[in-house]
């Protein structure tokens, strides 16, 4: 786990147990003596894919450093309902603290990976990459994006800093595609960047007039109906890379894959995803 990751992670526990425990765990601090002592399972109510497993064990060691955590599952399995994912043992009082946090966690994170596992099997075998969008809940776009990867799906930019896209609004506001396109290519170099940069394009004449600026990565055919997306994948004729978007679905999905579009970007992956059903129990 590298340290930016974990600073995200750290961050995140220390601000939910800060919104969920408060000033303290009233029902435990009554009935919970200080010393006891006891072993949970995580029980599966429901079908799909496992994610948030390390997450999960961090929280407990976090607070519990000499907890005992057993893994049973991986983060990325299949599961199905009554498997045990994983079993801990530690001070009562932190595993009932810690009980709301790792479920709604794993849930959340459980609920998107089980999406975008079924996204990336749609085309499993085509020459395609699935990728999420920044259509995700606020705070916890990191953990989302994992989730989407433990799904095999594919993360696209991780916010507006770490890749350019000239979107619709972005082309309109600055008087078309190609001043867009010529700004930002005068701003990477007055900055020393070199960034990424996806182009969107609404019809075939803002397409040509992108191919015609060049400057870019990856050219974003968004809402083209089938047949016109064919047509622009072979308008650009591998110059550079394609991406489809916009109501992408399950049914969609591969024959918009088929056209041959490099990459399909989907917001349900995060936006529409369900969370699983997961309890945690304590073992009498």
């Amino acid at each position: 786990m590298d340290q930016t990751l974990l600073a995200q992670i750290d961050a995140f526990v220390m601000a939910g147990l800060k919104e969920d425990v408060g000033t303290g765990d009233v029902t435990c601090l009554a009935c919970i003596p200080p010393t006891a002592r006891n072993r949970a399972r995580l029980l599966v109510k429901d079908e799909g894919i496992l994610a948030g497993m390390a997450i999960a064990e961090h929280i407990f060691k976090t607070l519990a450093p000499d907890c005992i955590f057993e893994k049973i599952l991986e983060d990325g399995a299949k599961i199905q309902y009554g498997q045990v994912a994983f079993y801990v043992e530690c001070d009562t009082r932190t595993l009932l603290q810690a009980e709301r946090l790792v479920l709604n966690t794993m849930q959340r994170m459980s609920g998107i990976a089980t999406v975008s596992r079924t996204y990336a099997d749609l085309v499993a075998d085509l020459p395609v990459k699935i990728l999420d969008t920044r259509k995700t809940t606020p705070l916890i776009r990191f953990l989302e994006k994992w989730a989407v990867r433990i799904g095999g799906c594919h993360n696209y930019r991780d916010g507006l800093y770490d890749w350019f896209m000239i979107k619709d609004n972005h082309a309109d506001a600055c008087g078309g595609l190609r001043p867009a396109i010529e700004r930002v290519a005068a701003y990477q170099k007055e900055q020393g960047t070199k960034l990424n940069l996806t182009v969107e394009v609404r019809n075939l004449t803002e397409l040509q007039e992108a191919l015609d600026t060049g400057q870019l990565t990856r050219i974003m055919l968004d809402n083209f109906p089938l047949e016109l997306l064919k047509e622009a994948v072979k308008m650009v004729d591998g110059r550079f890379e394609t991406e489809a978007s916009g109501g992408v679905t399950h049914e969609t999905l591969r024959e918009i894959a088929l056209t041959g579009v490099d990459y399909i970007s989907v917001g349900a992956l995060t936006h529409s995803a369900k969370s699983l059903d997961l309890s945690l129990k304590v073992m009498k």
